[in-house]
């Protein structure tokens, strides 16, 4: 046995007594267990904290950041101890209720097939449980490493007949299914920055997959947002009106006008409950792994500049290449007032503190933070907020030291370069 078998099996035997226990009493131990993730697992409760703070038009006080970042891995929590429950369960009616779905189902009685947009709101998981007792039905899933835990999820999923299909045939197996007049369910909340489609997501740009618009384009199928919510141990879902396509415009104007239309829709379900979304996901991601080591890897960057005039001239010709090391994140720095109309980008937040003291500010956004000053109280100090990592220079050297050469250390560019990114990338043939 595998360690992968090893943790299907442990996973299933402690969570077993659960499908004998009432909704209500797996929520109050999922109540529970979240609380205890939030405190216990710094990397959760840091990604959650910056995800919801980067929601810019949410614009929520530092009590609530914490309250609703709780209760979101609440939710997360009871969403996985319900897997056990839905395993045991034949009848969903008593727990699972949809409040409009006379649209969906008088278009699929007309061979008219669905394209449902959704979110991982509540338990995600009922969406489809509900839409294929009573709908012809497919859904992407995406595999986890433990391929024999996601065989149980993937059976608990289709035990209504649904069919779960892997991303790389979404296109495949979507059309054919839409033309066949089913649906077919898409959750569309990842951050995926390969895509080339960006939109704006609670006031900042997010890059989203366009299969949805796609898939209702090419089959003159309509789209349909679908959100769920959980009230009192039990779940509602509610269906958008139908977004049909316009043949008579371009596909790519189709796309961004669906896909517009879908991620507002979606948006304000969010902004009505923001406790049941899983904040846990980086929505934002703007960088691909390609250039940028993963632990290094952030959608939201703090830069700390020094306050002495001439220690920031020598930082500010340095700036560019972090740019193109990063050239979709989100960067803000902190810097001296004095310096504020000298900095050489334009695209970065800037920051300004008149005193040291001002400078230790409050702000769960930042993921990373490079620290070009001496002053290293800074580090401790943003680690106990949202950074995974907060680097100095001294830090930077000891990341990209099998990698130096004689004189490189003296440059800064040529440092960032050799700490931050992948080999191939600061190669001659390769350089930024």
């Amino acid at each position: 046995m595998n360690k992968y078998s090893l943790n299907t099996f442990l996973i299933k035997f402690f969570t077993y007594p659960l499908r004998y226990l009432p909704f209500r009493l797996i929520h109050f131990i999922g109540n529970f267990l979240g609380i205890a993730a939030y405190y216990l697992f710094p990397r959760l409760r840091k990604r959650t904290l910056s995800n919801l703070s980067l929601a810019k038009s949410l614009q929520l006080s530092k009590k609530e950041l914490i309250t609703t970042a709780i209760a979101s891995l609440q939710n997360l929590a009871i969403s996985f101890l319900e897997y056990a429950k839905f395993d045991h369960i034949k009848d969903t009616s008593r727990v699972i209720t949809c409040e409009n779905p006379e649209t969906a189902h008088s278009l699929i009685a007309e061979k008219k097939g669905i394209v449902f947009f959704c979110a991982h709101q509540a338990n995600w998981e009922v969406l489809f449980l509900d839409g294929t007792q009573k709908m012809p039905g497919i859904a992407i899933g995406r595999p986890i490493k433990n391929a024999s835990l996601y065989k149980w999820i993937q059976s608990i999923r289709e035990k209504f007949g649904g069919t779960i299909i892997p991303p790389k045939s979404a296109l495949k197996e979507g059309l054919r299914a839409l033309r066949k007049g089913k649906f077919i369910g898409i959750i569309g909340d990842q951050g995926m920055p390969e895509s080339s489609y960006s939109f704006d997501f609670f006031g900042r740009r997010c890059f989203t997959t366009p299969i949805p618009a796609v898939l209702a384009y090419r089959t003159n199928c309509p789209m349909m947002v679908a959100s769920t919510r959980r009230e009192k141990g039990k779940y509602t879902i509610h269906y958008s009106d139908p977004i049909f396509p316009n043949l008579a415009n371009t596909m790519e104007e189709e796309i961004y006008r669906m896909m517009k239309i879908a991620l507002n829709l979606q948006e304000n379900s969010i902004r009505k409950n923001p406790k049941q979304w899983l904040w846990l996901h980086n929505r934002w991601k703007q960088e691909t792994p390609a250039n940028v080591y993963y632990r290094y890897r952030h959608e939201s960057i703090l830069l700390i500049l020094p306050n002495a005039k001439d220690a920031y001239e020598t930082i500010k010709p340095h700036m560019q290449t972090l740019r193109k090391i990063y050239p979709k994140a989100f960067i803000s720095a902190l810097i001296h007032k004095r310096n504020l109309d000298d900095f050489p980008l334009d695209d970065v937040e800037l920051i300004p503190y008149t005193t040291i003291k001002e400078s230790y500010i409050s702000d769960f956004r930042f993921k990373f933070v490079l620290n070009f000053t001496n002053i290293r109280s800074y580090k401790s100090h943003f680690l106990k907020q949202s950074a995974f990592k907060v680097l100095c220079e001294q830090d930077l050297l000891q990341a990209a030291r099998e990698h130096l050469r004689p004189g490189d250390s003296s440059n800064l560019s040529t440092l960032l370069l050799k700490a931050l990114c992948r080999p191939n990338i600061f190669s001659e043939k390769n350089a930024i």
